[in-house]
């Protein structure tokens, strides 16, 4: 059965009722309800736009664990709406210590010994975390809190976006579903996530940047009641973030759910084609354990935490990203692409939610210029002109920041794989230092 849907029928940010009774112009189809896709819809529904929000599964929900927000981050979350920065807060963990600490976790240093009860590391450096401060929190948990401030009606779930046809005639887009049901928008944006179908259409499927590349890297994640890590690991390495860095892996660990939790995710190398039909798989039961061999205690230990997890069935998650194929633009005409259906990263920078986030700043200010644009125009410009106007701005100022992050993303995880020595510290500032490091070169 057909179903269809034009956006006029959704909420603004001036009505609780189902008529757009604001100021707004536009109809905005947001395709995918993850992180980015509902920040998206909060911030175009606070500068009052007709969102309808379209995501595929049944409810709400994330893939993953852990995740942190810098400084940038934070303030564009307030810019975008209060309310997003509200529920990253409700429910955020902060670090004990202001910094960021970088251990080796391979080598064993003076007056360590390779005794299994022996946890100490020899620390590489620190960053400080700036005056904002360590924020993270679980994937699922910061989603659950944005949701509440959504109104009713404006999302659609079992929704899942197959095309989108532009009327010349009528100035707006056709979105079609899978269940065969169909809407109509002025703006679509697809938040839909690393697999975006979204930008599959936009860029054309036959296009190699219509698609994530394997990055012959895998994680092991798990959650880690903080009890038994302190028990294990004691309470400043199981209280603060700590990266464990060595040859050819490295681990990370750090405080979730009001320091309930601590977040492990460990990265080994995974040489050759991934074959496996999904981004997870099933670990084979010394696949973990080999990755992390000879290395010191503390990470053998944090290691056994996260086989305790499951006991030792561990799933391996595949890191893709667009390193290989980046896309040549995130927009055509009236539709565009954010987050990870964009510029999906490798996580070693820790930022790639933030970068959404960001995205989702630039397109609320965009679009928001664009209607006020068209109410006080003198109607020289139609409207799919100054939509398309507004998206290659977006464009612009985006996409090199983003796939900078991509690329660097690659660069930093091969400096926390190496074996790096720190030769010095050059305080500058009292906050800020240079840190000199020596790393092996590859062969």
């Amino acid at each position: 059965m057909q179903e269809n849907t034009n956006i006029n029928g959704a909420h603004d940010g001036n009505s609780d009722s189902n008529g757009v009774t604001g100021s707004c112009q536009l109809r905005v189809a947001i395709i995918g309800g993850g992180i980015v896709g509902v920040a998206m819809a909060l911030g175009l529904l606070r500068r009052n736009m007709a969102v309808r929000l379209y995501e595929q599964a049944g409810n709400f929900r994330e893939i993953g664990a852990g995740v942190a927000f810098t400084t940038n981050a934070q303030t564009c979350m307030a810019l975008l709406s209060p309310d997003i920065l509200a529920a990253m807060k409700a429910v955020s963990t902060k670090n004990e210590s202001p910094y960021y600490t970088y251990v080796d976790g391979y080598r064993c240093g003076p007056d360590q010994t390779d005794d299994d009860n022996d946890m100490r590391e020899t620390q590489l450096y620190q960053l400080h975390a700036g005056t904002t401060g360590f924020d993270a929190c679980h994937r699922a948990h910061f989603l659950d809190e944005m949701v509440k401030h959504m109104p009713e009606g404006v999302v659609a779930f079992r929704k899942r976006f197959e095309t989108y046809a532009f009327d010349e005639d009528l100035e707006e887009f056709t979105l079609r579903f899978e269940d065969g049901s169909t809407a109509t928008a002025d703006v679509v944006i697809g938040c839909d996530g690393i697999k975006s179908r979204v930008r599959q259409v936009l860029l054309g499927e036959d296009n190699p940047a219509s698609y994530p590349g394997f990055a012959h890297q895998v994680a092991f994640r798990g959650l880690v009641s903080m009890e038994r890590a302190v028990a294990t690991l004691g309470k400043d390495k199981a209280h603060n973030q700590c990266m464990h860095t060595g040859p050819g892996a490295h681990l990370l660990n750090f405080p979730v759910a009001q320091h309930t939790l601590m977040n492990v995710v460990a990265f080994a190398p995974a040489p050759g084609d991934w074959v496996h039909e999904r981004m997870v798989a099933p670990a084979g039961e010394d696949e973990l354990p080999a990755a992390f061999a000879g290395w010191r205690p503390a990470v053998r230990a944090i290691v056994g935490l996260l086989q305790e997890l499951e006991e030792g069935r561990l799933d391996k998650w595949a890191i893709f990203d667009t390193y290989e194929h980046p896309a040549p633009t995130y927009a055509s005409g009236g539709v565009c692409i954010a987050g990870d259906a964009a510029h999906a990263t490798s996580p070693h920078h820790g930022a790639g939610a933030g970068m959404g986030i960001e995205d989702a700043l630039a397109l609320a200010t965009v679009l928001d210029l664009a209607a006020k644009t068209m109410q006080g125009g003198d109607g020289s410009k139609t409207k799919r002109a100054t939509v398309a106007a507004a998206l290659a701005a977006y464009d612009a100022v985006r996409r090199e920041r983003t796939q900078w992050l991509v690329r660097s993303s690659r660069e930093v995880s091969k400096t926390q794989q190496v074996g790096c020595q720190v030769l010095s510290h050059q305080p500058q500032d009292g906050i800020s230092e240079v840190i000199i490091v020596k790393c092996p070169v590859e062969g």
